[in-house]
């Protein structure tokens, strides 16, 4: 893998990981309704259940990039059709995305961290997501170095940016804001998606 594409792997890994949503919720729940604690636990278990789809879809990738060239080349270009699509509903959502948090109970440390992991691992959208993303990454000559780059690029970026939420964003004020910019974010997210899918095209 190069430089190049790394960064543009991670760049939308951390677009998708900012994008409002149910993990992001659950995320503020723990840490609004219990404790910073909470909110780091459940980040680094959801960080765990995404590192899983991460890695289960590019193994599938590579295995397939092997044994059928021209199914992979089909699948490519199906994905970068989703992630156009799925670009256009993003900027088209504008503050559809914006979230509210209820008090939760006080619960466990492995509760909070169970609920974060679950969020992703019941999550069949990322299995979608992973495979139009990651198609336009693996090659060919990839090998398991590449592989684990980039598993560990999505788990990490998902654990990180959660973290910050955990750490810094859970003060009223904040997320007053976070909630305020959620169409930006979305319009942002949309666009490089687009842009993502237009670079099948131009290959």
């Amino acid at each position: 893998m190069t430089l190049a594409a790394w960064f543009s792997l991670l760049a939308i890994c951390c677009l998708g990981a900012m994008s409002p949503g149910p993990s992001l919720a659950v995320v503020l729940k723990q840490t609004v309704g219990n404790s910073r604690s909470h909110g780091l636990a459940a980040s680094w278990f959801h960080a765990a259940g995404v590192g899983l789809w991460a890695f289960a879809t590019i193994s599938g990738l590579a295995i397939l990039v092997a044994e059928s060239e021209l199914a992979f080349k089909l699948i490519t270009w199906l994905g970068a059709g989703y992630l156009a699509w799925i670009g256009v509903k993003a900027i088209r959502a504008g503050r559809a995305g914006t979230l509210t948090i209820d008090k939760s109970e006080n619960v466990s440390l492995w509760t909070a961290g169970t609920e974060g992991a679950m969020i992703s691992l019941l999550n069949p959208k990322l299995a979608v997501f992973f495979i139009a993303l990651f198609s336009q990454f693996v090659s060919p000559d990839a090998t398991m170095t590449d592989q684990l780059i980039m598993t560990a690029t999505a788990a990490l970026v998902d654990g990180i940016w959660y973290s910050i939420v955990a750490l810094l964003l859970s003060h009223g004020p904040i997320l007053k804001t976070l909630q305020n910019k959620s169409a930006l974010v979305n319009r942002i997210t949309g666009g490089i998606l687009i842009a993502l899918a237009a670079r099948v095209v131009t290959l």
